[in-house]
């Protein structure tokens, strides 16, 4: 048995390897209030770790939207974790949560031509709603205009994903070894955590944790979260892992960057754990280059790229 520095007995490293489980809540809170730590109410520097999206879907091998690597992220953000545990004060985990029929699933789309819809991993381009090669089966025009304005002013095509974290499945669920740490912090600090939900709004996408890529005028929920934007940078620095680089980590980031550009001090207080993110493999598009060249220039902005093995002193 392999457990974490800093981490109670029972955590074992391979736990994340070994699949699905009922996370041990009681087991691990019991083991929290064991710990000896201080509340952290009285944290003279607090530090906030936002956890991006680490639920089964994308981080267990089985999971409809499994990211490469993803499993070996969450090993290196435990260890981080639990060695880092007595400076952190507030945790933020975000849940990606998808109905059935929404913008970017197969269903809301067809060929024209055959009636049939697109496949996972399908972009739909400006040229596709155009040339009329993929249709909405409803929301016409809005669905239209989206694309449009996606491209516009998100920089990117309309992507159909498989179904990925439906609301009320096992895919939805933070993977047992992190739900685990949150309740052990959250007794050995006196803490709670935060969850943010986050993608429920059918007629729009919902990558960054604060917002929308396209405000949808019918959801108020779409338009961004600057009162959460504004709690989390309140911190003196705020670290941030998950999955996915390519995606979710990365626009979480780029709402962070974009809403405080005017702000290079509080930029300052941002760390990104770049080895406990990895990105969605495509068949055709390089993700991982696309995240890669972006967040180079976003660390060009202040923000500290940095590793596990940076424990907080």
């Amino acid at each position: 048995m392999a457990t974490f520095v800093g981490a109670p007995a029972l955590a074992d490293e391979q736990d994340i390897f070994r699949g699905a489980y009922a996370a041990r809540f009681q087991e691990f809170t019991e083991a929290g209030r064991r710990a000896g730590l201080t509340p952290a109410e009285n944290d003279e520097e607090t530090v906030a770790l936002v956890l991006v999206d680490y639920q089964h879907d994308f981080t267990d091998p089985t999971g409809t939207l499994s990211v490469p690597g993803a499993r070996e992220d969450v090993m290196r953000l435990l260890r981080w974790f639990y060695a880092s545990a007595p400076k952190i004060t507030t945790i933020y985990a975000s849940l990606d949560t998808h109905l059935p029929f929404q913008i970017f699933f197969s269903a809301w789309w067809s060929d024209p031509r055959t009636g049939e819809p697109p496949a996972p991993f399908t972009p739909i381009t400006v040229a596709d709603i155009e040339a009329e090669r993929w249709v909405p089966a409803q929301e016409a025009t809005w669905s239209r205009h989206y694309v449009h304005v996606l491209a516009q002013q998100a920089r990117k095509d309309l992507m159909i994903w498989p179904h990925h974290t439906m609301q009320g499945t096992q895919g939805h669920m933070l993977v047992a070894p992190i739900s685990e740490a949150i309740a052990w912090h959250s007794a050995a600090r006196s803490t709670q955590p935060v969850y943010i939900s986050k993608g429920l709004t059918p007629r729009t996408e919902f990558y960054g944790i604060f917002g929308a890529e396209v405000h949808d005028p019918s959801d108020a929920s779409s338009r961004l979260n600057v009162p959460l934007l504004n709690e989390i940078m309140q911190h003196d620095r705020v670290y941030i892992a998950g999955e996915a680089k390519s995606h979710c980590v990365l626009e979480t980031i780029r709402q962070l960057t974009g809403h405080f550009k005017d702000q290079p001090d509080l930029l300052q207080r941002l760390h990104v754990l770049i080895d406990c993110t990895s990105s969605v493999q495509h068949p055709t598009i390089d993700f991982d280059a696309l995240a890669e060249q972006e967040l180079a220039t976003i660390q060009q902005q202040g923000v500290h790229m940095v590793k596990s093995v940076d424990v907080l002193g």
